[in-house]
C-alpha cells in the first residue's frame, strides 16, 4: 500500500472545521477514528508477521546451505581433552577437490580424490581477544594415525606418508585425528573451504586489496600480477593462496607466506567493509559463506556460526600471530620436510598452555623465498 492510499488515522477533517454537532455525531465521528486505528494497527501486524516470515524463510535458507561432520562420534573418546580455559583450537583446511565446479579452478584431472590443500590451526586465546595461526605444510612426511572416517569406515595407519593424505584417505575426521596426533591438542572445531566457495566470497565482498613487491605469474594456478597496488578478485585471489611456482623457490613453505599474508588482508577488508549498511550485500555473503564451508556438527547451524563469529570479532589481523610448523628439509627428497620435533613441541606447549608461541620455536627451521612478497 502506498503512502498516498493509506488511510489517515487521526480525527476527519468534518470534526474539525465543519459546524459543531450533537453527541451522537461526535460518537460516529470517534467510532470511525477508532475503526481507523484498528485497520492501521492490523495492518502493522501484518507487515511485521510477513517480515517474520520473510525472516524465518532466510534463517532455514541459509541454515540448509550448511554441511556439517559429526567429527565427535567419528573419533570417539580416545582424544586430547579440552582445555576447560576458555581458549579454543580451531583445525581450517581449504579442501583441494578436482571434482564439480572446483575441477576449473583447481587444475589437474578429475581423479575422483580431495585433498587439504591448506591446513591451519587457529588457537584463540582465553578472552577471544588474540590468536595464533600454524600453518601446516600439506608436504610434510608424517606417520598417519588408523583412523575411522563419519561414514564408519577405517583406515589403516601408515608411516612416512604426506600430510594432505590423512584428508584424502579419511576425509575431516581422518584429517583431525592426524593433527590431533602431532600436536596432542584437541581441536575443538573444524571448518573446511572449498575453492569455488572461496572465489564467489571473495568476489561478494568486492575484493580484496593488497601490495606486491615483485611480480607474481603462475599460468597454472591462473595468475599474473605486476608488482603495485591490487584489488584481487576471487579468481585472482584463489591463484594467489595456491601459486607455488609464481614466486620464491617454487616451495609448500613459499605458497604458505603468501597464504598467510594474503589471510591478513582478508580480515582487514571483512573489518572495513561496510556489509551492514547493504541488507542485500550481507545476505549475498552470508549465503556464499554457508554454502562455502563444512563444519562439525557443533556448529552446524546459523546460530552457532553466527555465536561463534561474534565471539571472534574482537581479534584483528594485528592480534593475530602467524607462524609455520617447524620443519626442516627432507634429506632423501627437497620436495619433502620434515616437522623438527623438539622446536615443534615448543609450538605445541605454548598453545596447550594458552601461552604466545617463542621466536625461538621458528628461529632456524626452514622457510620459503616469499616472506614479505605480499603485505596488506
Amino acid at each position: 500500500m502506498s503512502a498516498e492510499s493509506t488511510p489517515e488515522p487521526g480525527i476527519p477533517e468534518s470534526v474539525v472545521t465543519g459546524p459543531r454537532r450533537g453527541r451522537g455525531s461526535r460518537r460516529t465521528a470517534r467510532g470511525k477514528g477508532r475503526r481507523a486505528l484498528r485497520v492501521t494497527a492490523w495492518t502493522a501486524a501484518g507487515v511485521v508477521a510477513l517480515g517474520g516470515v520473510g525472516a524465518a524463510y532466510v534463517y532455514f535458507k541459509l541454515n540448509g546451505n550448511i554441511r556439517s561432520v559429526d567429527i565427535d562420534q567419528a573419533l570417539g573418546a580416545d582424544r586430547p581433552g579440552k582445555a576447560g580455559n576458555g581458549s579454543e583450537n580451531i583445525l581450517v583446511l581449504g579442501s583441494d577437490t578436482r571434482s564439480g565446479s572446483n575441477r576449473a579452478l583447481g587444475g589437474g584431472a578429475d581423479d575422483g580424490s580431495a585433498r587439504s590443500d591448506t591446513a591451519m590451526i587457529v588457537h584463540v586465546y582465553q578472552g577471544h581477544r588474540r590468536a595464533s595461526v600454524v600453518s601446516v605444510p600439506r608436504d610434510t612426511l608424517i606417520d598417519r594415525p588408523a583412523c575411522t572416517d563419519t561414514k564408519g569406515g577405517s583406515h589403516p595407519a601408515a608411516s612416512g606418508v604426506m600430510f594432505n593424505s590423512a584428508y584424502s584417505t579419511g576425509g575431516a575426521a581422518c584429517a583431525v585425528k592426524t593433527v590431533e596426533s602431532l600436536t596432542g591438542l584437541r581441536m575443538d572445531h573444524y571448518l573446511e573451504v572449498d575453492f569455488a566457495g572461496f572465489q564467489r566470497l571473495i568476489d561478494d565482498l568486492g575484493g580484496v586489496p593488497v601490495t606486491t613487491t615483485r611480480a607474481i605469474a603462475d599460468p597454472q594456478s591462473h595468475l599474473d600480477l605486476k608488482a603495485g597496488t591490487h584489488t584481487l578478485d576471487g579468481r585472482q585471489a584463489l591463484g594467489l593462496v595456491r601459486t607455488r611456482h609464481g614466486v620464491g623457490d617454487g616451495s609448500d613453505l613459499g605458497r604458505i607466506q603468501l597464504q598467510q599474508a594474503f589471510v591478513k588482508a582478508l580480515l582487514g577488508q571483512v573489518r572495513e567493509v561496510g556489509v551492514l549498511t547493504s541488507p542485500k550485500k550481507l545476505y549475498d555473503l552470508a549465503d556464499t559463506a554457508t554454502k562455502t564451508v563444512t563444519t562439525d556438527s557443533e556448529l552446524g547451524s546459523v546460530n552457532a556460526l553466527v555465536d561463534f563469529a561474534d565471539g571472534l570479532k574482537g581479534i584483528s589481523s594485528s592480534r593475530m600471530t602467524m607462524v609455520t610448523m617447524p620443519v626442516r628439509y627432507d634429506p632423501a627428497d627437497p620436495n619433502r620436510v620434515l616437522m623438527q620435533k623438539d622446536k615443534a613441541q615448543l609450538v605445541w606447549d605454548a598453545l596447550k598452555n594458552d601461552r604466545r608461541i617463542p621466536r625461538a620455536a621458528t628461529r632456524g627451521t626452514a622457510t620459503g623465498e616469499a616472506k614479505g612478497v605480499v603485505s596488506p
